[in-house]
């Protein structure tokens, strides 16, 4: 099963999962203390979004095989440890397993399944169009990872409160896919990516500003609905500044040091989902 969880990523299905979770949780704002119903739907959710970003995974490393063999040549299909016709299945078994499972949830919470359609476009849209777009494809990735928050916010039934949390995401995501751009520039075959259109130093800083932007949007919640007194307050503020300083070595080398870079970036992310899970209990 190794090459297929490679294939799939299971890392990134697992924080998909998660963000799906956090999401419905911090617009139901009640912590562990949610109905039965809520953990049944919000759950469903949550394995809806893994299932569609591993078909998108799946989907992507079939359409990049020959860039794949520069710059990533271990990967699953270049190596051939699974066959082009097996990922094929997988891809569009892990698609409509991803929509059907939700279904129960839509029928009670419609924007739900306006959310999916929407992010199934964008994914679809993105591998099949922009992704040879360079900066147009590397927002489609990042409103993609926005809209997992917003997922789970639909069926925690305020998704508006868990707006900031999806901008942030949009923002962290763009300047990652950016630096992966900046990491691949030598490999990258038939796309027109920011570093190799106006050069590594000019996709640094912008990068940089997209960073800056979801650093400023962090305090969001604190102006609006989270008291700063409250524990979760207090705990959400210590975790977003730890978030936002590892963020801010996430470019502090550009362009430089780009695989670290990229690392922080992750990691940073993974801090800030734990920042946005402590608004769940406020």
């Amino acid at each position: 099963m190794r090459p297929v969880f490679r294939l799939v990523r299971f890392g990134n299905l697992v924080v998909s999962f998660l963000g799906t979770i956090v999401g419905g949780l911090v617009a139901r704002g009640t912590g562990v203390g949610a109905t039965e119903w809520f953990w049944f739907a919000i759950a469903l959710a949550a394995f809806s979004t893994a299932l569609i970003t591993g078909g998108g995974n799946v989907l992507n490393d079939l359409l990049d095989r020959e860039g794949d063999r520069t710059n990533h040549p271990d990967r699953p299909l270049v190596t051939g440890a699974i066959t082009v016709r097996g990922a094929r299945a997988l891809a569009i078994g892990m698609f409509v397993a991803g929509v059907a499972i939700v279904v129960p949830v839509v029928l009670v919470a419609p924007l739900v399944g306006v959310i999916l359609a929407v992010a199934v476009t964008a994914l679809l849209g993105y591998e099949f169009r922009f992704k040879a777009r360079g900066f147009v494809g590397n927002c489609v990735v990042a409103l993609l990872t926005g809209l997992v928050f917003l997922y789970g916010g639909a069926v925690g039934g305020a998704p508006g409160l868990v707006a900031p949390f999806a901008a942030m995401a949009f923002l962290a995501t763009l300047s990652r896919e950016i630096i992966k751009d900046m990491e691949d520039v030598e490999g990258d075959v038939g796309r027109t990516t920011l570093p190799k259109g106006r050069g590594l130093v000019f996709a640094g800083r912008s990068a940089t500003v997209a960073v800056a932007g979801a650093v400023a949007l962090s305090a969001v919640p604190l102006l609006w609905y989270l008291p700063l007194a409250s524990n979760a307050g207090i705990i959400y503020l210590a975790l977003v500044l730890a978030a936002d300083a590892i963020f801010a070595v996430s470019v502090a080398h550009l362009p430089r040091r780009l695989h670290y870079e990229q690392t922080m970036s992750k990691v940073a992310m993974t801090v800030a989902l734990l920042a946005f899970l402590a608004v769940a209990f406020r």
